[in-house]
């Protein structure tokens, strides 16, 4: 088994946007602990919910979503627990370009989902790879090394 040409790790928890969003969460509950009064029965609820949300947060820094990996004139994907092994022949990619992978500032971290003609495979970063095989079918594998993803997959095709 050779080396691979390119291997990427995406973590669920490390994207900038949810991370700020659960801190403010956090920061909510501490706030609203300290304006509360002592004698409010569920006023060590909200403690508590603030640190369990730190806690997650921390947790989901570490929970790998998919790693790609291009190796053997193929693109592997795979991902969580239960998720399959994607494998993309790259026999069959007529197109490779690197694009933005959406328009819009949030996105979901998705794997393998099927929308019109097109399959995601998305953590975190505003760019990716888009490959069109011979059917028409359209893959965009999110990236935050676009770059590096690119160039090993045109080495991976010219072999």
């Amino acid at each position: 088994m050779e080396k691979p040409a390119f291997i990427e790790k995406q973590y669920l928890g490390r994207e900038f946007i949810p991370i700020t969003i659960r801190l403010v969460m956090a920061m909510f509950c501490f706030a609203a602990y300290f304006f509360t009064d002592i004698e409010e029965k569920n006023n060590d609820l909200l403690v508590i919910v603030g640190f369990a949300i730190i806690i997650i947060s921390i947790i989901m820094g570490f929970l790998l979503h998919f790693r790609t990996r291009v190796q053997n004139k193929s693109i592997m994907l795979d991902g969580l627990w239960t998720t399959r092994l994607v494998k993309i022949d790259l026999n069959s990619i007529i197109k490779v370009e690197k694009g933005e992978y959406s328009r819009y500032l949030f996105n979901n971290p998705v794997y393998n989902l099927h929308t019109k003609g097109t399959i995601r495979f998305y953590t975190s970063g505003k760019e990716s790879i888009h490959l069109t095989d011979r059917d028409g079918l359209v893959y965009i594998i999110g990236s935050q090394h676009p770059n590096e993803f690119l160039r090993a997959i045109q080495a991976e095709m010219k072999k």
